[in-house]
């Protein structure tokens, strides 16, 4: 069995989770870690065994060592990083959003196709097993009629933003807000299910962040599509709890959550509307969970670099569809879509 090589870029909180999942795959091996601070770089590579520390991505990218580089740094350098990772002819894992704009993401996945490397988007929602049993079910509870996904997490980055501290996760100069934080999660599924929308109509609660701009916090976005309508929900000033819903004419796919999907349930046709008639029975088709949920992520991104194949999941081209999505419901909003040069 293969190995891949991996340089890991960026020594946050994300990084070190996935990285929990990534160990768990044998054919991964953690051989360096890039920081922009050596101290910082050298205590992520002590606590996690990885022998090498750099803190220039040229030096990086020019080992020999290294097969493949996953980059878990702020949205505004994915596009910098992987373009210039690929043209050195390593494969890149990259976090979500992939890319500032569609306009960077294309040109990412031209480098990648370009210089013969997988470039993959680490977004773990369409990857997760219970999310890829739920797409087998959609013909079976078709024809679809609606589709909502919701992911509505309280963020703690919040309380420091009322206080002025700017986190990169709210800063619109480094792509952040909640779209692209966590509304991306509920847009992508809706993409690998069912395809670009035909008209979007989003309504964004916007905050004005001095020197800064226009930040989204919140926001539900109507998408339509031939013969039903999409609906996601999305904030990082409150929880939700609602689920994850395919529904359609011959029954309802219900998820507990849309970016680590750990229940599955097929629902047949309710009772009638007046409440007298027998309920449905769900039917529990939860998969087994895995050892870690961010191993999905990483086996498949392994499997398409040593068959030396794209992801037929997290395509790149699905990844520039849903950053196109993203474009239009920022400009929809009158927020500054940020531009990085690439």
């Amino acid at each position: 069995m293969g190995k891949v090589r991996f340089g890991l870029v960026g020594t946050g909180r994300i990084t070190d989770w996935v990285l929990r999942g990534a160990v768990m795959d044998s054919r991964f091996e953690a051989v360096a870690i890039c920081s922009r601070s050596e101290e910082r770089g050298r205590a992520f590579a002590d606590s996690h065994g990885i022998p090498k520390v750099y803190t220039d991505i040229e030096r990086m990218c020019d080992d020999p060592q290294i097969d493949a580089i996953y980059i878990g740094t702020p949205n505004h350098t994915h596009a910098d990083i992987a373009i210039r990772c690929m043209r050195r002819g390593k494969h890149v894992l990259c976090e979500k959003p992939l890319a500032s704009n569609a306009r960077e993401a294309e040109k990412m996945v031209k480098v990648a196709r370009e210089n013969g490397v997988i470039l993959m988007e680490a977004m773990i929602s369409t990857l997760s097993p219970n999310f890829r049993k739920a797409a087998q079910l959609v013909e079976k509870a078709g024809p679809v009629r609606r589709y909502v996904a919701s992911f509505c997490q309280y963020s703690s980055k919040y309380e420091a933003l009322k206080r002025g501290e700017v986190a990169s996760s709210f800063d619109p100069l480094c792509s952040g807000g909640a779209l692209m934080d966590v509304g991306t999660y509920t847009i992508w599924p809706m993409v690998a299910l069912f395809g670009e929308p035909e008209r979007i109509s989003p309504h964004i609660m916007t905050y004005d962040i001095p020197g800064h701009g226009l930040t989204d916090l919140q926001g539900s976005v109507e998408f339509t599509y031939p013969g039903f309508n999409a609906t996601v929900f999305y904030s990082k000033i409150a929880d939700s709890f609602i689920l994850t819903e395919i529904s359609g004419e011959g029954g309802n796919i219900l998820l507990d959550k849309v970016h680590i999907c750990r229940r599955l349930t097929w629902l047949p046709h309710g009772a009638p509307a007046s409440g007298r008639g027998k309920d449905p029975q769900p039917q529990d088709l939860t998969c087994p969970p895995e050892k870690d949920e961010y191993l999905c992520e990483w086996s498949e991104f392994i499997d398409c670099v040593l068959q030396g194949r794209e992801s037929a999941v997290n395509t790149p081209d699905r990844s520039v569809a849903v950053m196109r999505i993203l474009d239009a419901v920022r400009r929809n909003a009158g927020m500054k879509i940020a531009v990085t040069g690439q």
